[in-house]
């Protein structure tokens, strides 16, 4: 599933960040941040307008992300 699918509140391991062109400069900047298989991640709130940006948590850390940029981070939801 995608980030942007994951509820709000519901823990979710990252699988994957996709790359959409090679050398990917979101990408790299997304892993750079901690999106990276293993680490742990919620949807905190989303935004006004058309629930765009994400507030994404990831350990202690908050993130705003795009939808389009949240699009190409991979998780599996954590079992309740």
């Amino acid at each position: 599933m995608r980030l942007t699918e994951l509820p709000k509140h519901v823990a979710a391991t990252v699988t994957a960040v996709e790359e959409l062109v090679a050398a990917d400069p979101i990408t790299r900047r997304l892993r750079d941040l901690g999106f990276v298989a293993g680490e742990l991640v919620e949807i905190v709130a989303y935004g006004p307008v058309q629930r765009d940006p994400l507030l994404v948590q990831i350990g202690y850390t908050r993130f705003a992300l795009r939808r389009t940029e949240a699009a190409r981070v991979s998780v599996a939801q954590e079992p309740a």
